[in-house]
Parts: structure tokens; C-alpha cells; sequence
């Protein structure tokens, strides 16, 4: 992490469907509400730039994209986010919380679009600058669950959630396995419990691993 980092960076990383977004908003709220100064973003997305990209990367249209340019996508609307928004927020002492952020590309251009971890953790660190999470929610759940809820949510049905369940059963595995290999950094949280039951296990984990009481 880089010397100027005097924030905190909680990033939320999940399967389709896991709930990520709807936690990542009501923990914004809860620390906002406690008086914290807190910016809420998600990837790709968080500036204009990364909008852009979002919507070229979910478009069903694009359906021939390949990986590897999938990943450089990800990586520079990534790397726009936390010039243009992550780093200066977190040098004046305020907390990110980010629906999505580097481990994603691990996830889903590694293990479940089968590209070289190595390369694309090089590539990771190029686009943030070596700016790691201090704290990484995994909300785990099975792929089917997952799958069913994003549909039942009737928001936008994306070029990645039309994958076929083998892949999101890799990307669910890869995560599993990056959480486990970093458990200083990484909380693995049953996202199939009933939301309440979720969100106490963020309280605690928040309160023992950085100190914050919500």
C-alpha cells in the first residue's frame, strides 16, 4: 500500500447474485450514519471513464470479447477509479467501500476465464499502483442461488451473468481459494443467511478487524 493511504478501503467481492451491492450500500449508510466520511463505488464503474466501460463490457453485443481484452477493460476502468477517486479520498482520511475491485479480475478472468493468475496480478498492480483493500468481504453462496436472484431481481441481465454455470462454479471456487490463501485480508460470509443475519456478521468483523462500531 502506498505511503499516502490514510484511509480505509473495503471492498466486497462476491458470485452473481450474492448480494454485494445491497450490503456494500447499507454499510455505507451505517458508517455514514456514525458520522464517518465514507465514498460507496462499484467496478467497473466510479468515474466517467469506468461508466463507459461498464456498459461496453455488459453489452450482449460483445459477446466475442476475448479475455484478454476483457481483463485490460476491467484493468482501465479500475485504474481511472483509483487515480481519479479511491487514492485522494482515502488521503484525506475517508473510507471507500468498493462493490467489486481487483480480486474480481482474479476471479473471472483467472480462474473462470482460465488466463494466467501471474499475469494478471502484474497487471492488477499496475492499474491500482499497488493499492491493496484492508479489508475484503466475500459473500459466498451457491452459483444456482445466485443466478436465480439476479433474475428474480429484475435488474439488467448482463453479458457475463448469460455465462454458463460452469464458469460461475469457477468463479466461485476461485474466490474461495483467493480468500483462503489470505485470510488476514479476506472475511468469508454465508450470503445465503437472511439479510439480517448477514449484515450482524459484517458488524462483527468490522468492529474486530479494523476497529469500527456500527
Amino acid at each position: 500500500m502506498g505511503a499516502e493511504k490514510r484511509g480505509l478501503l473495503i471492498t466486497f467481492e462476491g458470485p452473481e447474485g450474492s448480494g454485494k451491492t445491497t450490503q456494500a450500500r447499507w454499510l455505507a449508510h451505517r458508517l455514514r450514519e456514525r458520522g464517518y466520511p465514507v465514498h460507496l463505488t462499484r467496478e467497473p464503474g466510479g468515474t466517467a471513464i469506468g461508466d463507459a466501460i461498464r456498459e461496453l463490457l455488459h453489452a450482449h453485443e460483445h459477446a466475442d470479447l476475448v479475455a484478454r481484452a476483457e481483463a485490460l477493460l476491467f484493468c482501465a476502468a479500475r485504474a481511472q477509479l483509483v487515480e481519479q477517486v479511491i487514492r485522494p479520498f482515502l488521503a484525506a482520511g475517508g473510507i471507500v467501500i468498493s462493490d467489486r475491485y481487483a480480486d474480481s479480475t482474479l476471479a473471472y478472468q483467472g480462474y473462470g476465464r482460465g488466463l494466467d493468475l501471474e499475469e494478471l496480478r502484474r497487471l492488477n498492480r499496475f492499474a491500482t499502483g499497488g493499492l491493496q483493500p484492508d479489508l475484503t468481504f466475500l459473500l459466498d453462496l451457491e452459483v444456482e442461488i445466485g443466478l436465480e436472484r439476479r433474475r428474480a431481481s429484475g435488474e439488467a441481465w448482463t453479458r457475463l451473468d448469460a455465462m454458463d454455470l460452469s464458469f460461475h462454479r469457477r468463479v466461485r471456487e476461485g474466490y474461495r481459494a483467493l480468500a483462503a490463501a489470505e485470510p488476514e485480508r479476506w472475511v468469508i460470509v454465508d450470503a445465503a443467511q437472511p439479510l439480517e443475519a448477514v449484515q450482524a456478521a459484517l458488524r462483527e468483523h468490522l468492529l474486530r478487524r479494523l476497529g469500527l462500531e456500527i
